[in-house]
């Protein structure tokens, strides 16, 4: 990472803390912080982090599946251009004389004799075993033309949408990365804190046994120790439940009960070109393919008032013993079919799709205006990070050197417990506050990545 401070804090053996308030305050603000000393840890790189996230986020999984079944849909409108050919075979027995006489003509065996009016009247009983083979061919049908097209295009908006998922939980990553990595800095800082402060309850110790300071001072110092003590212990369980979410975005199932180490937090400067509103954003895409087929669902539904033209054949074997073929026969046409009244099922069909059709397309009318007035507002945010960092960057340094000063003063007797530990305070929120706006900076450049990059 180019370019990045890293902001490292050195030990000061006069560093303490001032009101408990404040320092519960500050705790408080935190939700990530100390893994147990005996937890097992495991590096992992946010290149590692994505690269792992890609291939076993159960969401990245689920929206590869959504692709793959409509990308079976859409090879099911294949059947429009394409024959269906069945095989069949058929037993039947009849004593009606008009089948009875049509089996001898399809078994090919009609004599004279047959024409006797006893046998014609009764026949007995009749045999007839019939294997076949059926082919329907579809020639003209409109309506399953524009429905396949919007097969298609709802293909192309499953894939749209599985990048768009795969950005989203990179960015989930990035920023759930992001707070761990605040949360060892807010250990390193508490950590030395502690230290700090139980240096200044030695001191302040010392002074009181000599007479130096009154128990109030002695008492104040105490209180910060036992304060620092109960937010170091509650940080522990917090950096647990961090790693646990980012184990959960990367689906790793092997590391659980796992902390996962970090690289230290830096600002980051990402490179990844435009920087503005761009229609050609994924989840952008997906949604004009989702209404480019609700547009050709309302083309079909309009064709099926027109009428559509069918191919089909049959050829047949009968004979009167079973598993014979010996008499064959086929059958070949072409239909015209034209439903000029569905009982308004079809006009209903067509002013439901031209609903949804409109319904949709103010949907994504509003998406635009509001990813436009995210991706303005998510710029301001980071103007505004980087504002917050410089401006902390200065209240470190005063706040460092105004409890130098404190400190040495506080060794010399020129001033009170009260004021190095309200000096100290201060200086600890400065310190987290510095951090705390480099993970928002790193944060908001993740999600303006999001919005902005074109895949």
């Amino acid at each position: 990472m180019e370019n990045m401070k890293v902001f490292q804090f050195k030990k000061d053996k006069s560093w303490g803390i001032g009101r408990k308030v404040k320092l519960i305050a500050v705790a408080g603000a935190s939700a990530l912080t100390i893994p147990l000393a005996a937890q097992q840890t495991k590096y992992v790189s946010l290149e590692n982090a994505l690269n792992i996230a890609v291939t076993n986020n159960a969401n990245i999984y689920i929206a590869e599946m959504d692709r793959k079944v409509s990308n079976a849909d859409y090879h099911q409108t294949d059947a429009i251009f394409l024959p269906q050919v069945s095989v069949g075979y058929t037993a039947m027995a009849t004593t009606n004389p008009l089948n009875a006489f049509g089996f001898l003509l399809q078994h090919k065996v009609v004599t004279s004799q047959d024409f006797d009016p006893s046998k014609l009247n009764d026949p007995g009983v009749s045999q007839d075993y019939a294997a076949s083979v059926d082919v329907k061919m579809p020639l003209v049908n409109m309506d399953m033309i524009y429905a396949r097209k919007g097969a298609k295009l709802q293909d192309d908006m499953y894939k749209h949408k599985l990048q768009y998922t795969k950005d989203y939980i990179q960015f989930e990553v990035e920023k759930a990365y992001t707070q761990l990595q605040f949360a060892y800095k807010q250990k390193a800082v508490l950590e030395l804190t502690m230290d700090a402060v139980q240096q200044i309850y030695r001191s302040v110790k010392g002074f009181y046994e000599q007479g130096l300071v009154q128990k109030s001072d002695l008492l104040s110092a105490q209180v910060q120790v036992n304060t620092m003590e109960s937010v170091l212990t509650k940080s522990k369980s917090n950096i647990e439940n961090a790693s646990d979410r980012l184990e959960l975005l990367m689906g790793e199932k092997d590391l659980d009960g796992v902390a996962i180490l970090t690289d230290s937090l830096e600002r980051k400067q990402m490179n990844f070109g435009n920087s503005g509103f761009s229609l050609l954003r994924s989840d952008l895409m997906a949604m004009r393919k989702a209404l480019d087929a609700s547009n050709m669902m309302v083309n079909s539904s309009a064709m099926r008032f027109l009428p559509k033209i069918n191919a089909f054949g049959t050829y047949q074997f009968n004979d009167p013993q079973i598993f014979r073929f010996k008499s064959n026969s086929y059958l070949a046409g072409i239909s015209l079919s034209w439903t000029l009244f569905s009982g308004n099922q079809n006009r209903s069909k067509l002013r439901s799709a031209i609903f949804q059709r409109d319904r949709m397309k103010k949907e994504m009318e509003l998406y635009v205006d509001k990813s436009k007035i995210e991706v303005d507002k998510t710029t301001r945010d980071l103007m505004d990070a980087e504002v917050e960092m410089k401006k902390q960057e200065t209240s470190v340094e005063q706040a460092a050197e105004a409890f130098r000063i404190l400190s040495d003063r506080f060794k010399e007797g020129l001033t009170n417990t009260t004021d190095l530990l309200t000096a100290q305070t201060r200086l600890l929120q400065h310190r987290l506050s510095l951090a705390q706006a480099v993970m928002s900076y790193n944060i908001t450049q993740s999600y303006q990545k999001l919005l902005t990059t074109i895949k």
